[in-house]
């Protein structure tokens, strides 16, 4: 099974997109999955200019050329498709929505799909709300929601207070978040042994790590900290 996964943190392997994305992708691979990862920061990839010249002139070809004439064969080919966000502002980021417009010349209007493909988003966030989410989770589903046109929203981990995921790590607190990190792999597990990640483990991985009124308090005292050493 082929996995391709797109990272658009501008941070990439060190950011906090990556505590969540890499045990997921782990987890795929030690089920049998063949995974590949990119960068969206490493890709040289300019906007749709929606000609719409790859439907209408030379269908499934685009005429742009750069990174993604390289990356939208390993798209089309993809079983599974993880595509990888903080949320910095209601939404994904920049060079992450480029690439997604971009699919455009892989996904004909009737073209019909010999198999299934599945999407799974990984986001985080500094908030403790999960409804931060929200934006993103419509514009998945509105793209892979549709099992009819040969599509599937296979699911979500979504990290609240991702960056006090971090501070608890350097303090020695990492019972909690070693318990989300293992959900996170055991979902790679199970996607590709089930075909799916239950319910129950995409909450785990969602999961509060400490009342909300305490985690604004810490994050108002780290900034404050922060400010003082400007």
């Amino acid at each position: 099974m082929n996995v391709l996964a797109i990272n658009g943190s501008p941070h990439m392997g060190n950011g906090n997109t990556s505590m969540i994305l890499n045990p997921f992708l782990e987890g795929m691979k030690e089920a049998g999955a063949n995974v590949e990862l990119f960068y969206a920061a490493k890709l040289n990839i300019g906007p749709c200019n929606g000609d719409m010249s790859c439907w209408f002139v030379n269908p499934g070809i685009c005429g742009q050329k750069d990174d993604m004439q390289m990356l939208l064969p390993k798209i089309k080919a993809a079983d599974i498709i993880v595509w990888a966000s903080p949320v910095y502002y209601s939404g994904i980021t920049g060079p992450l929505k480029i690439i997604m417009d971009r699919q455009l010349p892989a996904y004909m209007i009737g073209e019909k799909r010999s198999r299934k493909q599945k999407a799974v988003l990984v986001s985080t966030c500094g908030d403790w709300e999960v409804s931060m989410f929200d934006p993103l989770l419509v514009q998945m589903k509105a793209i892979y929601d549709n099992p009819e046109g040969g599509f599937e929203f296979a699911g979500a981990l979504l990290r609240p207070m991702a960056e006090g995921m971090k501070e608890m790590m350097k303090a020695g607190e990492t019972g909690l978040v070693e318990g989300v990190f293992k959900a996170a792999q055991e979902a790679g597990h199970q996607l590709i042994k089930d075909g799916q990640i239950s319910e129950d483990t995409q909450k785990a991985v969602s999961k509060p790590l400490m009342p909300r009124d305490a985690y604004y308090k810490a994050a108002q005292a780290m900034l404050e900290q922060m400010k003082k050493g400007q």
